[in-house]
């Protein structure tokens, strides 16, 4: 339901220096260290503390791009949490998050994370929805404006088949930036799909 933190510009240049993995174990994840520079969202080693706790959920999964045995990328996936009206149904994974070092950037590492995770056959099963929420874009850090980032967002999330949809999420209508994408896989059944479209503009309760 996060950001992203990564990569604004093409890669540079083809790249050995890192290698990607996952979905990764929790077991893994203890023996690597974390970049310290992976602090978009928590300090950096409570950063990897959240990260084994995802690869520990049912349904969580972990990719992560390594040199070494650093930690210098990570995107998450993992069941909608309860509170948010995706959680009623049983065929949607959410995207939490993506995030690369600032020292990694612009090596094509978000792009490569997002093809190696989608790549997985289990995809094809789920609708995978991703919540990008503007007050916690890295804008600053990438040179770029509001609507630029969100624009670069879209274009990068596009490299999986993530498309934006309309939706009256009230998470999502707060701000204007916000975005909702979701890719629906090739295995998914057509009755999942009519539940899907119906929550994306799901009647507002009433009070009286």
């Amino acid at each position: 339901m996060f950001t992203v933190c990564c990569d604004v510009e093409a890669p540079t240049a083809l790249t050995k220096e890192y290698v990607l993995g996952g979905p990764v174990t929790a077991g893994t994840l203890n023996k690597l260290h974390i970049n310290k520079k992976l602090t978009n969202f928590r300090p950096a080693e409570e950063q990897k503390k959240a990260l084994i706790s995802i690869s520990e959920l049912p349904g969580g999964m972990v990719y992560v791009a390594r040199s070494g045995f650093e930690i210098v990328g990570y995107i998450t996936f993992y069941r909608p949490e309860e509170y948010f009206r995706w959680s009623k149904h049983s065929k949607i994974i959410e995207l939490g998050a993506i995030e690369i070092s600032s020292e990694w950037r612009k090596k094509g590492i978000a792009e490569a994370l997002l093809k190696e995770s989608f790549s997985n056959p289990v995809m094809e099963e789920f609708i995978v929805i991703t919540m990008e929420f503007s007050w916690s874009w890295d804008v600053k850090g990438s040179g770029l404006e509001l609507f630029e980032y969100q624009k670069m967002l879209e274009k990068l999330f596009g490299i999986v088949n993530l498309k934006r949809r309309t939706t009256n999420d009230p998470e999502i209508t707060e701000h204007p930036a916000n975005v909702l994408m979701a890719r629906v896989g090739k295995h998914v059944r057509t009755g999942d799909i009519i539940l899907f479209d119906k929550l994306l503009l799901e009647d507002k309760p009433q009070f009286h």
